[in-house]
């Protein structure tokens, strides 16, 4: 008597077990392929992310540096740190230097004809050209004529400074009201330029802190430290760094790994801000190097 097969005849465990061995040996071999190049791809994309991060924040510091009051650029330390310090300008303008007619009194009677005096404590200049939008709360300031290259004058609003507190009203105007201390002889340059601070910005940092977390990766492998702008924290004789806890301050990157700020006053005209800001996410590290040529002609 022949046994027909039953139609509900299946695998085996031991078919079914060489079939899983089968399919994971097939699995581990088709990872082994693709691995590395989703891991190159994934490293590619943190790459150009880390990378955007840090060059926009550079840039940011370029487009500032560019519109800072000539010669007021000052670093923490002589030639490399991590505090660089700075005056922003709002606008600028040319100052009246000979009086439109004789016996011109000054800050008084037509404004409009009155030229800057630094023989004496004057308040006030007519402007040579369009006029000028200002603020009075919180107040502008102006530097007049700022030549000094140690950048010391340029935070200074005494008689051996060239930083003054504008007094005027708010709106367009076409002569400028400010403190009444004498500006010293050498300020008066044959430019006749002078600059406007904004009020609500006043001196402004760039600092890469804590600089004791420079160089070292926490336990994930990542930076430690942060690029940070510091503004309207006054104005400091000496630089502070950090700078008072009493204005501002906005992160503009963080896990940074590496961050060197040099700065190279030439002379007089010209200078030279280098910034390396390194980032460092899950051990993957970009780095990145830029030149400023700031120029301080006033």
């Amino acid at each position: 008597m022949s046994r027909q097969a039953s139609p509900h005849a299946g695998f085996t465990l031991i078919e079914m077990i060489a079939v899983i061995v089968l399919i994971g040996i097939l699995a581990g071999i088709v990872s082994s392929f693709i691995r590395n190049p989703i891991t190159s791809y994934m490293d590619g994309v943190l790459n150009a992310s880390l990378g955007e991060m840090a060059n926009t924040a550079i840039r940011g510091l370029g487009r500032d540096l560019r519109t800072a009051v000539p010669n007021s650029i000052r670093m923490a330390a002589p030639s490399s740190s991590t505090y660089l310090e700075f005056l922003p300008t709002r606008a600028g303008g040319v100052y009246r230097a000979l009086p439109a007619g004789s016996g011109t009194p000054q800050c008084s009677g037509t404004l409009a004809q009155d030229i800057l005096d630094f023989t004496t404590a004057d308040s006030c200049f007519a402007v040579i050209g369009p006029a000028l939008s200002m603020i009075a709360s919180p107040a502008d300031s102006i530097t007049v004529g700022s030549i000094q290259s140690g950048a010391a004058p340029a935070y200074n609003n005494t008689a051996t400074g060239v930083l003054r507190t504008y007094t005027g009203a708010t709106g367009s105007v076409t002569a400028i009201n400010f403190t009444a201390t004498q500006l010293p002889v050498w300020a008066q340059l044959q430019s006749q330029r002078f600059q406007v601070i904004p009020g609500d910005q006043q001196a402004v940092t760039y600092a890469c802190v804590p600089s004791s977390s420079l160089g070292a990766l926490d336990t994930s492998g990542n930076g430690q430290a942060k690029l940070v702008r510091y503004w309207a924290y006054g104005f400091n004789a000496a630089q502070v760094a950090p700078p008072l806890a009493t204005g501002q301050s906005a992160v503009l990157v963080d896990k940074v790994s590496g961050c060197n700020i040099v700065y190279n006053a030439n002379n007089q005209n010209v200078g030279l801000v280098t910034v390396t800001l390194q980032l460092t996410v899950n051990n993957v590290t970009v780095r990145l190097y830029d030149e400023i040529h700031v120029n301080n002609q006033p």
